[in-house]
């Protein structure tokens, strides 16, 4: 029997600086945090781009460079993201454990782009979970909390829904893998996700 062990990425195992981010591209664009979300964020297209739309990074930075109304590099796109995300050593511990019973991966929402450079924006993770096993939500074409997700990340691994533990910060994201089975932690703390590992495995074991 085959443990999977998927985690969220902010604030559960980074902390991430999410107006030190939006700093860097306003600095960049000349525009002020409210016209920055409402040209990005409020027009929907991060929503898309988590959830797969579009399939291509260079399609996707294209069309942030164009609401935004700025060109940005690849590089500095990433280089902004990475600077920001600041691993939590005791979290990362958790996941080390995690990766003694089974299978550890990351789920994280995000888009096509940072999904292929997730190796540098959560580089401490590659030594857990090796670089193939680090996931933005956009590869497996929907986000967090669609049970579709989820679903397809355990076909990705084989793995069915009673050996699989998911946590995350965010209610409605552990709702979304409860709904199709699957042992979700609602992340409150280290020591909590630690003891929830440990007890989703015992479970699993004596079933």
């Amino acid at each position: 029997m085959s443990l999977l062990f998927l985690f969220d990425m902010d604030d559960v195992l980074y902390d991430y600086d999410w107006r030190a981010r939006m700093a860097s591209i306003t600095e960049r664009t000349g525009h002020d945090l409210t016209e920055l979300r409402r040209r990005w964020w409020v027009s929907g297209l991060e929503w898309q781009a988590e959830a797969g739309d579009p399939t291509d990074a260079d399609e996707y930075l294209a069309r942030v460079c164009d609401v935004i109304g700025s060109p940005i590099s690849r590089e500095d796109w990433v280089r902004y993201r990475a600077q920001t995300t600041i691993a939590r050593p005791a979290a990362l511990e958790a996941v080390r454990r995690a990766a003694e019973h089974g299978t550890v991966a990351l789920l994280t929402n995000n888009g096509i782009l940072i999904h292929e450079h997730l190796h540098e924006v959560a580089e401490e993770l590659v030594a857990i979970m090796g670089r193939e096993n680090l996931h933005a939500s956009a590869a497996f074409g929907a986000r967090k909390p669609d049970p579709v997700v989820f679903e397809r990340a355990m076909a990705h691994y084989g793995a069915v829904a009673e050996n699989t533990f998911f946590t995350d910060d965010r209610t409605e994201n552990v709702e979304g893998a409860q709904s199709i089975g699957i042992s979700a932690h609602l992340y409150v703390d280290e020591n909590s996700l630690l003891t929830a590992i440990e007890s989703f495995a015992v479970d699993a074991r004596t079933a």
